[in-house]
């Protein structure tokens, strides 16, 4: 299968290609000559991931795989939500997010999260939406080396009180939300 990746994030992009099959061509949108930032202009992440794989795909004809994440924190009313990579500001500073992100939560008790994924898949059919979530909750402090974005921050319920940085890749990916998404993709496309 032919397929391209819209995404600009290098993380995403390797994330995602290591759970698809290695025989698949995998397209990235650099391949593509896609030098401008994709736009994502919606208000959910649902709408984003929809715009950026029907831009792309009209763009190419190629079969396309968006992914919109998110984290929403339950104690700032779902923030920072659709804003996750701009949550500090336009800088898109994985660094500044997570600061950010810990300032705010400093008088916080409930540190109640959950990480969210929708990926848009479009081709000459149609276009198919698939979700993966993962609960959790923030740290109070950066913990791990690994991973990007909030992954030093957040601790799966099911992660034995680690956070995303300090699992081993294949222990995030049997968590993730992104990985969840992906999965069930995978399992409606093969099927």
């Amino acid at each position: 299968m032919k397929i391209t990746l819209a995404t600009q994030n290098v993380h995403k992009i390797n994330e995602i290609k290591k759970l698809l099959p290695s025989y698949w061509q995998v397209l990235t949108l650099d391949e593509l000559g896609f030098s401008k930032e994709l736009l994502e202009s919606g208000k959910t992440l649902e709408s984003n991931a929809i715009q950026k794989a029907n831009y792309v795909f009209e763009k190419t004809g190629i079969p396309v795989l968006s992914d919109d994440s998110g984290l929403e924190v339950e104690a700032l009313l779902g923030a920072p939500g659709v804003y996750s990579a701009r949550f500090a500001g336009k800088t898109r500073s994985d660094a500044a997010n997570r600061l950010k992100l810990l300032n705010d939560m400093k008088v916080k008790k409930n540190r109640r999260a959950r990480f969210c994924t929708v990926l848009a898949f479009r081709n000459k059919e149609g276009l198919k939406i698939f979700n993966g979530s993962v609960d959790g909750n923030i740290s109070t402090v950066e913990l791990g080396e690994n991973g990007f974005g909030y992954d030093a921050i957040f601790k799966p319920l099911e992660g034995n009180g680690l956070t995303f940085s300090q699992m081993m890749n294949h222990e995030k990916q049997l968590l993730s939300h992104r990985s969840k998404a992906i999965r069930k993709w995978l399992n409606w496309i093969l099927d």
